[in-house]
């Protein structure tokens, strides 16, 4: 994993924490720190969070290393 992926996946954690607060309790973290929904800090934030999403929408599609393996021969006996 990239240096780029893992910062996109903590950004996407902290979204994902983010929202959880709001769903669950109604407190929006990221407003709350930076001075409101529609504070130039807070919206910066949002936009670097959808961006972080965007770029783990690979990992989706991004083989397994564990899991993809080549065949081995089978030896005959």
């Amino acid at each position: 994993m990239s240096a780029i992926q893992r910062i996109a996946l903590i950004l996407t954690i902290i979204g994902a924490i983010n929202w959880g607060l709001i769903g669950f309790f109604q407190f929006d973290l990221v407003a709350t720190i930076f001075g409101g929904q529609d504070s130039a800090l807070s919206r910066i934030i949002y936009g670097l969070v959808g961006i972080a999403g965007l770029i783990n929408l690979g990992l989706l599609f991004k083989p397994n290393e564990e899991t993809v393996r080549e065949p081995q021969a089978n030896p005959t006996r």
